[in-house]
């Protein structure tokens, strides 16, 4: 019985380490460290290419960074979540920055409009950036402190009860 629950652990393991489950980010932000977010220079969705955004614009604020696109049906279920936390992140000190990524831009600027969204929206149409926070698929949510740090990381939809336990304390920190 040890030694199958050996194998089946050493199989796991193997099998995570195969797929990319431990991920630089991943395992920082397990061991309580926090890196640089990447940077990058991206065009806000829908605005002209030759104007980019970079994260270094919301320095100093706890920033929600989420990945979606509008084919991905739990991305625009959790956009009324996120619609709703950058509502209340702006009077704490934070924002959601939203990421669109491999989506066409109609495709995004469609459910801008239709979820009402009022958090910014960046346009990464080749999924560099995404690549660049190794992601595995989307949504996924990435927060970052004050001083532009990944504080947490959530690989699949988020809810009410992980936010409620991520940004409090992050939103507490001095800024």
């Amino acid at each position: 019985m040890i030694a199958a629950a050996a194998a089946l652990a050493g199989l796991l393991t193997y099998g995570m380490l195969a797929k990319g489950a431990g991920s630089t980010f991943n395992e920082a932000v397990v061991s309580g460290k926090r890196l640089p977010a990447p940077a990058a220079r991206l065009p806000m969705l829908g605005g002209p290419v030759d104007r980019n955004t970079t994260l270094d614009a919301y320095r100093g604020k706890v920033v929600v960074l989420n990945l979606w696109a509008s084919w991905c049906g739990p991305c625009k279920d959790e956009l009324p979540l996120l619609e709703a936390t950058h509502k209340k992140l702006a009077s704490d000190g934070g924002v959601v920055v939203g990421i669109n990524t491999k989506d066409l831009i109609d495709g995004g600027l469609g459910a801008v409009r239709e979820y009402g969204l009022t958090f910014p929206s960046l346009r990464d149409g080749d999924g560099a950036y995404a690549r660049a926070l190794e992601h595995t698929g989307v949504p996924e949510t990435f927060v970052l402190d004050r001083q532009g740090r990944i504080a947490a990381i959530r690989r699949f939809p988020i809810d009410q009860e992980w936010l409620d336990a991520v940004l409090p304390p992050l939103l507490a920190e001095p800024a």
